[in-house]
């Protein structure tokens, strides 16, 4: 069994320590954490009138409008010169034409290849395609790259860092395998195929001639003309043996500005109100696909979404009522996770509250529904603890001592494994805090079916088991706005690669 698993299953289910007293009046403000309250505003948010809460677009804007009123009713405060809103400038990147010609074979964009890179051509450019792959200093010795169109093979490894290493050495594009088998492949092809004509989302930025051209290892081995395992073979060593092809190739580029917001509510606090605790999810989507139906994201992260408005209720409340914690309170629902973790990004970088205050993040992406892992389970009541020790030693026991306090959930820690490749830690917007040495704690249920797909809705939360997973979020949250002392960065893993 995963040592994670038996730690958060044995000893969080209270077989190992002593049930610790409770705080009553922590109690009374968790138990506003109501199934038919999250209930409600999931059901609107994740509506398909809501068609999918897309970055920037009208429904998306609707979304924000719902979250500010919701807080304005609360009584938060609006921390951004007096708006909930913070605006973050992103621009919409429209690659209106992409073309791939290898020899005599015109390529299909995202259906043969995706386009994953950067560039604007006035005209296409004509170039080798050779075979290199894997980016070893050997191979780079063996194969000249400059201005040729490289094939890389980069299945389990960071492509980031390679393709800048061979555009380095002078190479004009580059044509990878990122995933093994044309099923996964076809996937990603088809969520590319559906956001078509929509544009890329992100910060605007000057073009940087680097076209990467995404395919799967059944068409590369069909345009080099070469089994897959003959090119697995050749790329760990004789990369020459691989015949080059003629390429033609072009990238046209087109912005335009998009209206996005990070969303907030603020809390002040008594004592400690300088230092600031952020609780954080993305209440935005992925919109809707070709045929017009909605991705909801009941669950990625209308979960997420409603809980934080939950416990910003649960906090408003027992503020209004003479239990203001010591610390402040950011609740923070940010735009463009979807787009590359974009608004999180931006108000770390831009923060309304001094960075160095910002005593830590609680992020909420996902926790309305059952896994894999867990669908034939006995006990279900889990929750996927992510992050909660890389920068402090003392924010793991924290968020412990409220479970076995409190909620009695299994608290799975498989995905803090270094050698872990769905990289969760890197793929929500805590990390935009790490990066800044703010410890964090990730709350997550893992991933399903649904998950970036238009069944994603609804009728499928686990609504019971959602309300347990805010309420310890709640808790934790509580000890870490009230105690005497900020968890301290300790930690022994203080990665901020991404």
């Amino acid at each position: 069994m995963n040592k994670g698993l038996l730690l958060g299953g044995a000893l969080m289910m209270g077989m190992m320590m002593p049930a610790m007293a409770q705080n009553p009046t922590q109690v009374k403000y968790a138990n506003t954490i109501t199934v038919e309250d999250l209930t409600k505003h999931l059901t609107y948010l994740a509506s398909d009138e809501m068609k999918g809460r897309d970055t920037g677009s009208p429904e998306g804007k609707i979304a924000a409008q719902y979250l500010a009123d919701f807080y304005k009713g609360l009584g938060l405060s609006a921390p951004v010169n007096g708006s909930y809103f913070q605006n973050v400038p992103l621009v919409s990147t429209n690659f209106s034409k992409v073309t791939l010609e290898i020899g005599k074979t015109k390529l299909v964009e995202n259906t043969d290849f995706v386009f994953t890179g950067d560039g604007n051509m006035a005209k296409a450019a004509k170039a080798d395609l050779v075979f290199l792959g894997l980016v070893t200093d050997e191979n780079l010795a063996k194969v000249d790259v400059k201005g040729k169109l490289v094939g890389l093979w980069a299945v389990g490894v960071r492509s980031n860092d390679l393709i800048s290493t061979v555009m380095d050495a002078g190479a004009a594009g580059v044509v990878i395998v990122t995933m093994e088998g044309q099923a996964n492949f076809d996937r990603i092809a088809n969520r590319y195929k559906t956001l078509a004509g929509r544009g890329r989302i992100g910060f605007d930025k000057a073009t940087d001639q680097r076209p990467v051209f995404m395919v799967s290892s059944d068409k590369m081995a069909q345009l080099f003309a070469t089994p897959v395992e003959t090119l697995k073979e050749a790329a760990k060593s004789n990369p020459t043996s691989i015949a080059s092809q003629k390429a033609t190739f072009q990238v046209v580029k087109t912005k335009t500005p998009v209206e996005a917001v990070n969303v907030m509510g603020f809390l002040e606090g008594t004592d400690k109100k300088e230092e600031v605790l952020v609780i954080s999810s993305h209440y935005d989507h992925v919109g809707v696909n070709g045929e017009g139906d909605a991705f909801n994201g009941a669950d990625d992260d209308g979960s997420g979404t409603v809980s934080v408005m939950e416990i910003a209720e649960a906090f408003a409340l027992a503020a209004k009522e003479g239990n203001r914690p010591r610390r402040s309170i950011l609740f923070l629902n940010v735009t463009g996770e979807e787009k590359g973790l974009l608004g999180s990004e931006y108000y770390a970088e831009n923060p309304v509250f001094p960075i160095a205050n910002t005593v830590n993040n609680i992020n909420i992406d996902m926790v309305g529904r059952i896994d894999y892992e867990y669908q034939k389970a006995e006990n279900k009541d889990y929750i996927y603890v992510i992050g909660s020790e890389m920068l402090s030693s003392h924010l793991k026991k924290i968020n412990e001592y409220n479970n076995i306090t409190y909620t009695n959930l299994i608290l799975d820690y498989r995905y803090d494994a270094e050698d872990d490749p769905n990289r969760f830690y890197y793929r929500s917007d805590h990390y935009n805090f790490a990066k800044f040495n703010i410890p964090v704690i990730f709350f997550f249920n893992g991933v399903h079916d649904d998950y970036h797909q238009v069944t994603d809705t609804v009728d499928k939360i686990e609504f019971p088991l959602m309300t347990k997973r805010a309420q310890l979020i709640f808790h934790t949250a509580w000890d870490l706005a009230n105690r005497d002392q900020r968890t301290p960065v300790d930690g022994t893993n203080t990665r901020t690669d991404r």
